[in-house]
C-alpha cells in the first residue's frame, strides 16, 4: 500500500486528503497515518495540513521497492520489481528469477552488490547508496544469435534516459559502455539461457556511477559519475524509471525488425568511436583502424589502414581510442 499512496501523492498537484486515501485503499486513517510516518522516516518531506490533507514537498535519493514502483509508468518493463538492499549480483538474481518463471520485464535492483560482473569477466566496483545496479529479465521471441543486439538496445535507452535526467551529452563506446566527456559512466552486460534454437531468457545488467564523489587513483582518469559531471546529487530511482520508459520504446523498435535497423542511425549518432581512429585489441593481433559505425546487426564496421573494411564482433575484441580509453 505504501507504494500506491506514494504514487497517488506524487501524481496529485495539490493536497490529497486522508479521507481520499482511506476510501481509495480501504484502510483506516490510522493506517494512512502510519504510512505517512514511514515515508517521513525514509526522508520524504511530507506536509500535513488539517482539513486539506497531505502533499510531498521533496524526496531524497531513496532506493526502495515502493519508491521505484511509484515512479515506473510502463506497460511491462519494470512492472515486476524485486529489490535487494544488498546482493551478490543483480544479474545472478535476475537469472535465478528467470529460472523460477518470473515474467518478461522483471527488474532486479540492488542498493549494493558484492559480486558485480562486467564484460570479459571483469568485476564492477560497488558501493552502497551511490550507484545503480539493475538487471532486466527478458523473454524475447528471437533466435539466440540475435540476443547480443539487446546490449545495444539497452545502451540507447540508458543514454537517452541519462540525457533526459541530467542534460549531459551522453555517448556510447561500442558496444556496451556509456561515456561522458571521454570517461566511463556506465556499463552494460547481457547474459542468456538458451537451447539450440530457443531463448529461455535474457538478462541485461546495467551499472551506473551516480552519486560517487571520487574514484580510486587507478581509475579516476577513465571513470566518472553523474555527480561529478553535474555537481548535483541525482535521484537514482528517477533514472531507473526513465531507463525503463525508454527501454520499452527501443525494444519495440528492435522487435519490429528483429535487428537494429530502426536504431542504427541513433546509435551511430551517439557512438563516441565513430569517424575516429581506434585500436582493435584482438586475440591474434592489435591494429589501428577507422571506426565507421555499426551495421544493422550491431557489429562495428572499421576500415583498416590499407583501405579494406571488416566487421568487428563484440566479445571477440576490445576497441580503444588511439590515445586512451575512447
Amino acid at each position: 500500500m505504501k507504494a500506491e499512496i506514494l504514487k497517488m501523492l506524487r501524481e496529485n498537484d495539490g493536497y490529497v486528503s486522508g479521507q481520499q486515501l482511506c476510501e481509495k485503499f480501504g484502510v483506516s486513517r490510522t493506517a494512512v497515518w502510519k504510512v505517512i510516518g514511514q515515508l517521513k522516516e525514509e526522508g520524504y518531506q511530507v506536509e500535513a495540513v488539517r482539513n486539506r490533507g497531505y502533499r510531498i514537498i521533496d524526496s531524497p535519493d531513496v532506493m526502495t521497492e515502493e519508491e521505484l514502483k511509484s515512479l515506473v509508468h510502463t506497460e511491462w518493463a519494470g512492472q515486476n520489481i524485486v529489490y535487494y538492499a544488498e546482493t551478490d549480483s543483480t544479474n545472478i538474481r535476475a537469472k535465478l528469477l528467470g529460472e523460477e518463471g518470473a515474467p518478461h520485464g522483471t527488474l532486479a535492483v540492488a542498493d549494493m552488490q558484492s559480486a558485480g560482473k562486467g564484460r570479459r569477466g571483469r568485476t564492477w566496483a560497488s558501493s552502497p547508496g551511490r550507484s545503480i545496479y539493475m538487471s532486466l529479465l527478458l523473454k524475447p521471441d528471437i533466435s539466440p544469435v540475435k540476443a547480443p543486439m539487446l546490449t545495444l538496445v539497452a545502451a540507447c535507452a540508458v543514454a537517452k534516459a541519462l540525457k533526459t535526467c541530467t542534460g549531459l551529452e551522453i555517448q556510447i563506446k561500442w558496444p556496451n559502455d556509456i561515456v561522458v566527456n571521454g570517461k566511463k559512466l556506465a556499463g552494460i552486460l547481457t547474459e542468456m539461457s538458451t537451447e539450440i534454437d530457443y531463448i529461455n531468457y535474457v538478462v541485461t545488467g546495467i551499472g551506473i556511477n551516480v552519486n560517487i564523489e571520487q574514484f580510486p587513483e587507478e581509475i579516476k582518469d577513465t571513470a566518472t559519475s553523474l555527480f561529478l559531471e553535474t555537481g548535483n546529487t541525482v535521484k537514482r530511482a528517477l533514472v531507473i524509471a526513465e531507463i525503463m520508459r525508454f527501454y520499452e520504446i527501443y525494444y519495440a523498435k528492435f522487435m519490429e525488425t528483429k535487428d537494429l535497423s530502426l536504431l542504427q542511425e541513433e546509435y551511430n549518432r551517439l557512438l563516441v568511436n565513430r569517424n575516429r581512429e581506434v585500436r582493435i585489441l584482438g586475440v591474434k593481433e592489435t591494429y589501428k583502424a577507422y571506426a565507421l559505425g555499426i551495421n544493422p546487426s550491431g557489429e562495428l564496421l572499421v576500415r583498416r589502414q590499407d583501405g579494406t573494411q571488416e566487421v568487428i564482433y563484440a566479445g571477440e575484441v576490445s576497441v580503444r581510442g588511439v590515445y586512451g580509453y575512447v
